[in-house]
């Protein structure tokens, strides 16, 4: 007689340790910085292995006094493996894909202010060109540069990405009345050209000594808040009397994070709250977008350099009521079903969504327990 198989009793089965996640985060951990330590990999599994350790919690302090890499190092890697990452997915070649696998990060690190089909571009022309990291800047900037609106294109570069890069210099070229600097700038912008109408536009300059000034792009309206009274505290309200415990049981815990103060509710939401400056109280429909600094549009004054610290956290105060272009401002204007902020040489054929007012840089605190000490307070 066969007897069936018995079902195993679960409550006899031992219970797994309360603490046994932890300790498995914890062994991750140890193995991030252990490879790390030895440089295990190449540069993009360090980049991968920053941002998990960074991403549990240890600051980059931390992970140099572990390791040995600097934050400076960090932040690099991290960047460019976010970088070579895209371009996975955006599908590069694997001829670029495989030149930047050991080495190049500090290339791929300029292209991250570019979208995923301009990283794909791009890296692609690095290889193409063999451009060193030094020459990634500047292709960075003139893919970046480069105008995509049909009002302001010019006709003559059409071959993207190689038109784009070319036109960049050709249009430094018009701007420069030393002949050397001239040169160099047409040498350059005729390395680039690849269609035809391209080059016969920048073989033009070598007979036409005319200089063209362009209008500098305004400068952004940054604004740092510089002492404590500047940064208000946010606490919620829970109406006005007569109220129930329930009401006052029923106001959500609103704790103040990252270097605006910003408080969270239930929801996608969070209030931020600025100080009653003119620019502030003049804006009729304002709203205030979180950036990173190299998410700006490209000014040599707001990017840090290659393989510096990482870009500095702004806030954005844009006045939806103002849509009406002016010359001396910068818009929100949607690209590819994004949201991105440009300055425009004349008026454009595309709407715009609204007008930039602010760009908020956080107030530089050196010791953040100084503000709430007793003794520091006005009597």
């Amino acid at each position: 007689m066969t007897v069936p198989p018995q079902k195993p009793d679960l409550s006899s089965q031992p219970e797994p340790e309360i603490g046994q996640e932890q300790a498995d985060q914890d062994l991750d951990q140890a193995s991030l910085l252990q490879a790390l330590r030895r440089k295990s990999g190449n540069w993009v599994s360090w980049g991968n292995a920053c941002q998990k350790l960074q991403k549990a919690g240890l600051s980059q302090q931390q992970i140099f006094e572990e390791t040995g890499f600097e934050p400076v190092q960090q932040n690099q890697v991290t960047v460019a493996a976010q970088v070579y990452g895209s371009l996975v997915g955006g599908g590069a070649a694997e001829s670029v894909l495989a030149r930047f696998e050991q080495t190049g990060s500090d290339s791929l690190y300029e292209l991250r202010i570019l979208t995923q089909p301009e990283r794909v571009a791009a890296a692609t022309l690095l290889v193409e060109r063999g451009i060193d990291s030094e020459g990634a800047h500047e292709l960075a900037k003139a893919l970046k540069e480069f105008p995509r609106l049909p009002a302001r294109q010019p006709t003559e570069f059409a071959a993207y990405p190689d038109d784009a890069v070319a036109y960049f210099y050709w249009k430094l070229a018009r701007q420069q009345a030393d002949l050397q600097a001239r040169s160099r700038l047409i040498a350059q912008a005729l390395r680039f050209a690849k269609s035809n109408s391209a080059r016969q536009t920048v073989e033009k300059l070598l007979t036409d000594f005319s200089v063209t000034r362009s209008r500098p792009a305004p400068r952004l309206p940054i604004y740092r808040q510089e002492s404590a009274s500047d940064q208000p505290r946010i606490m919620p309200v829970a109406g006005k009397l007569p109220l129930t415990p329930a009401d006052l049981q029923a106001v959500p815990l609103s704790e103040a994070e990252g270097e605006f103060q910003l408080v969270r509710f239930s929801g996608a939401g969070a209030w931020v709250a600025l100080p009653g400056w003119q620019v502030v109280l003049s804006a009729e429909d304002p709203v205030l977008i979180l950036a990173e600094g190299d998410q700006l549009p490209v000014h040599e004054a707001t990017q840090p350099a290659s393989g510096s610290a990482p870009a500095e956290a702004v806030l954005l105060l844009i006045d939806r009521a103002e849509r009406q272009w002016t010359e001396d401002s910068y818009f929100v204007v949607e690209r590819a079903g994004q949201i991105q902020l440009d300055w425009f040489e004349a008026e454009p054929d595309l709407p715009l969504l609204g007008r930039l007012m602010l760009v908020l840089r956080p107030k530089k605190v050196l010791d953040e327990s100084y503000n709430k000490e007793l003794w520091q307070i006005d009597e």
